[in-house]
């Protein structure tokens, strides 16, 4: 996010509160004095109702007389209350798990999915969280379903499968500065599961099926190429050295008799054999 586009939403947020804290007048102040009053007379029964605990992952927004009371919220641990005059809420900040549950989504090529997924988010500002806006935590789950649907209707299929982070990326980015006015901030952003239609899966399973028996044609035809090739040179060595061959006819008269002992071999010379084949030449 661009810190300067972060700056004036802040300050504006900030001059939205500080004008709901103008001064209570006079009455309020008489009020406030009737208050510090009866504290006082009922001391010390009433420091059990003024004095509130606020834990160390909540923070305390208090009212008095219906105006926020200070600029930021109190807490953690002991803050006082007058009665009568003050209320305060508590805010939460330990980080939500909002799941979102599986959305129908027409992606960019015409091809209808179902998509859920998990944000992770926390209340940064707890003023902002509660003065802005009436329920934030439900304000956010359905800003996080309207948005994960919007991204991924500008996807393609291919695009939503094979770039999930990217999208979730894209998706936190969005959610994070239209939250930011509430006191919120997003930190993760995932999709959980794709869901295509049956007919869709068979048709991307033949495909890929199609492609690897294609693949396996290629690397099986570079095979036989490079076995020919090696076929050939060794021919071209035998052909020099009558003996390499005589010693090459042993060594497989070897390996035949070491794996199948019950065939028969009989070896000829290979002097014998020229002989004959000149004398068929001949008659």
């Amino acid at each position: 996010m661009d810190p300067q586009r972060e700056t004036p939403k802040k300050n504006n947020t900030e001059h939205l509160i500080a004008d709901r804290r103008e001064g209570i007048g006079v009455c309020g102040w008489i009020l406030v004095s009737l208050s510090f009053l009866l504290v006082l007379t009922t001391f010390p029964i009433s420091i059990w109702a003024c004095i509130k605990v606020v834990r160390e992952y909540e923070r305390a927004v208090v009212f008095r007389l219906g105006r926020i009371l200070s600029k930021k919220a109190k807490g953690p641990g002991l803050i006082l209350i007058l009665p009568c005059i003050d209320t305060f809420i508590k805010a939460d900040l330990r980080t939500v798990c909002c799941n979102i549950p599986p959305q129908e989504i027409l992606t960019k090529d015409a091809v209808t999915t179902q998509v859920d997924g998990v944000v992770y988010y926390r209340i940064h500002s707890a003023v902002s969280a509660i003065a802005n806006i009436t329920d934030v935590h439900s304000a956010t789950f359905l800003l996080a379903q309207t948005t994960l649907r919007n991204v991924l209707g500008m996807q393609s299929l291919a695009q939503l499968l094979a770039g999930r982070e990217e999208i979730a990326h894209s998706i936190q980015a969005i959610l994070d500065s239209a939250t930011e006015q509430w006191g919120i901030q997003v930190s993760r952003v995932e999709i959980k599961d794709v869901r295509i239609p049956v007919a869709m899966q068979r048709a991307m399973a033949a495909e890929a099926e199609a492609a690897q028996e294609a693949r396996a044609k290629v690397v099986a035809a570079e095979g036989e190429m490079n076995a020919s090739k090696a076929l050939k040179q060794a021919s071209m060595v035998l052909a020099e050295s009558p003996a390499a061959l005589q010693l090459r006819y042993l060594q497989t008269l070897t390996t035949l008799a070491a794996e199948n002992n019950s065939t028969i071999v009989f070896p000829l010379p290979m002097n014998m054999l020229e002989g004959l084949g000149q004398k068929n030449r001949g008659g």
